[in-house]
This record gives C-alpha cells, structure tokens and sequence, in this order.
C-alpha cells in the first residue's frame, strides 16, 4: 500500500510541474500507467454528447475551426435550459477512429501521412487519455509552423456504449481495432470489441467504402473477429493483395505500443481488413 501511495504522489507531483515544462516536451509514460484494461460494462464518469451535433470539437482541433459563428445545439433549439449551450464548428468531419487507442502511438503516427484528415484516438482509461492529449500538445509545439499534428486529438470515451454519440451516420472512412482486450474466458466474449451488435455500430458509422482495420497477437481472437465481420451483412472481407498494398497497414504493424512489445517478442501479428459495403436498395 505504500508503494501504490508514494507512486501516487509522484505522479501528482509530477502533474503539478507540467505547467514548468517546455511545452515542446513530451510526457512521461511511466506517470501515466494504469491497468492494461476496464471493463467496458461499469459505470465509467464519463462526459460524452447527447448526440454528434452536440459535441463541440474545436478544443480539440483548434487550428480546423470554420471561419463562422458558434452554430446552436439542438438542446438549445428544442430544450428550454439554464445550462443552453452552443457549438463551435470544425471545417470538416473527423474521419478517422482509432478505438482503443492506448498511448496513441498509432494515432500520431497516421497524422503527418494524413495531414488533411481529422484523426481521433479514443481511449477508455483516464491515465492513459491524459497521456496522450499531453503527447499531442508536444507535438504540435514542436512544430510550430508546419502545422503538424494539428488534426491529430483523444477523448476519453466508452466506444462500446456510446460510438454513435460522437459519429453521425456513414461519418467515418476508417476505423482501428488495434491489439484488443482478448477476454480470453468464454463468459467474457461478450465483452469483446468485435460482436454482432457492434459490428452494426460499425456500420451505422462508416460509409460505403470506408475500412475496418484489425490486428492482434491471439490468433483465435483473429478468427472471433473475421467470423463476426465475414457473418455481418455490412461487411466484407478486404483481399490479401490489397491489404498489403494499404500503407496504413504497415504503420499500423509497427506504430502501436502493443505491437512493438509482439515484435519484440517474436510473436505473430494477425491482420485482417474489412471493407463497409453499399447498402441495398429497398
């Protein structure tokens, strides 16, 4: 308990002196470790839109704001309330979700190859979300003119409750399921990020056209999640060829911190792409 204490105090202490700093100075992973996982099904005190229109963006990618004035929300138009809000809006939609994102690496990386695109890591684990909004606010500090990282943001978020509170329908062009919670114990599967209801989440999210991307070290978690993706009427799967020739693949091999602990090990990567097909007519 001692230790558990003092470790606490250090990361406070450590916290208060951010502020002291160089702002191009990148944070300290280990004041920011926390469990590998949460449990998606507890009652997190999390803070999160009433629906996509009502989330304001613009803290989060400040240099994207729309050159117009603040937008009502729906609760202000529909809902007489002291707590009226309104809402800043970005000049365009954010179009990339990486889920799970854990300390980012993947989220920063994919920002200088894709500087035109808004890029949100969305991560569970409060530590963990800190971390990576800090890492980001370096970034972009160290580069000042080029504009870097500027479309690259984290929120703490429950994807598996609330996905469809920060996307609108057919929003997303590509999601990220990198190195998930394998929940390896039958009675947790349903705890997976991978299943037949989120599977229709997915798709209420991503266009046509638009990809999921999957990875992970536990081959039978591989075929859990290409069962439930090949099985979903939403989806298919993205052949080999073309996977491979997908450059966010390579970087999602090697950028996660998930990943280089497999590579260091010597583990297998288990990669697999599944593409959001047009719907029917009616």
């Amino acid at each position: 308990m001692a230790g558990a204490a003092n470790k606490k105090q250090k990361r406070e202490d450590y916290k208060k002196s951010q502020n002291e700093r160089p702002s191009t100075e990148a944070p300290k992973k280990k004041f920011y470790r926390q469990r590998a996982h949460a449990n998606p099904f507890s009652d997190h005190q999390l803070t999160y839109p009433i629906s996509p229109a009502h989330m304001d963006w613009s803290t989060y990618y400040p240099a994207f704001i729309a050159d117009t004035e603040p937008i009502q929300s729906l609760a202000e138009v529909q809902i007489e309330d002291e707590a009226k809000s309104t809402v800043r809006p970005l000049k365009k939609d954010i179009e990339v979700a990486d889920i799970g994102c854990g300390f980012g690496g993947l989220t920063v990386a994919l920002a200088p190859i894709m500087p035109e695109t808004l890029i949100l890591g969305m991560e569970i684990r409060t530590q963990v979300t800190e971390y990576v909004q800090e890492r980001i606010k370096a970034l972009r500090a160290q580069h000042p003119d080029g504009g870097l990282y500027q479309n690259a943001a984290c929120v703490r978020a429950n994807t598996m409750k609330f996905l469809p509170n920060f996307f609108k329908k057919h929003q997303l062009s590509k999601i990220f399921l990198c190195f998930p919670d394998p929940h390896f114990k039958a009675r947790k599967h349903k705890a997976r990020i991978v299943s037949t209801t989120l599977n229709s989440e997915y798709a209420y999210v991503v266009r046509p056209g638009g990809i999921i991307y999957t990875i992970t070290d536990v081959e039978d978690l591989h075929n859990w999640m290409v069962q439930h993706f090949e099985a979903h009427p939403s989806f298919e799967r993205v052949p080999e060829e073309e996977q491979e020739a997908d450059p966010c693949v390579k970087i999602m091999r090697v950028e996660t911190e998930e990943g280089k602990k497999v590579e260091r090990n010597q583990g297998q990567k288990f990669v697999a792409l599944f593409r959001r097909m047009e719907d029917p007519p009616w």
